[in-house]
């Protein structure tokens, strides 16, 4: 009866290791999309920054418009992309914490707190809510962005 008790517990503790392992490498698979992005605007690269978006994608920020309301507006991956490719004597730098991953076969739904600088200079703060597409055994795909803009509150 000890020795199969013991079989089980072995048994047990190689699945759960195993599927945290699996875990860790579709967390670092998806971490890296996004680091990818994040690379690329840096970088001025464009075809770096395209290439972690799948087709259709969506953008969308929140943020306080001038009479103090906050709006939800629209913005075009292919503007995004072409924004990030054009050259520019600034160098822009958001810098992310990945707080939470969530994933379900292909579908990876993950928050970042960032700041962003402008040339080593503060421009603002808020999070990122990315939600991302599996498309095959190794490539996560961003299908959509929704992120917060504010000044305050930066920790």
């Amino acid at each position: 009866m000890k020795k199969c008790n013991f079989l089980i517990i072995v048994f047990l503790t190689t699945v759960f290791n195993t599927s945290a392992q699996i875990q860790q490498h579709e967390e670092d698979l998806v971490k890296g999309t996004i680091n990818k992005l994040f690379e690329g605007m840096r970088n001025t690269d464009s075809a770096m920054v395209s290439a972690t978006f799948a087709n259709n994608a969506i953008m969308q920020t929140i943020h306080k418009s001038k009479d103090g309301e906050f709006k939800l507006s629209d913005e075009k991956v292919a503007d995004f992309v072409k924004f990030t490719g054009t050259p520019h004597k600034e160098k822009y730098d958001e810098r992310i914490v990945f707080t939470k991953i969530l994933i379900d076969g292909n579908l990876a739904s993950v928050w970042t707190d960032y700041k962003f600088y402008i040339d080593n200079k503060f421009s603002h703060c808020g999070v990122n809510s990315f939600q991302l597409f599996k498309k095959d055994k190794t490539t996560w795909k961003i299908i959509y962005i929704v992120d917060t803009r504010r000044k305050e509150n930066c920790l």
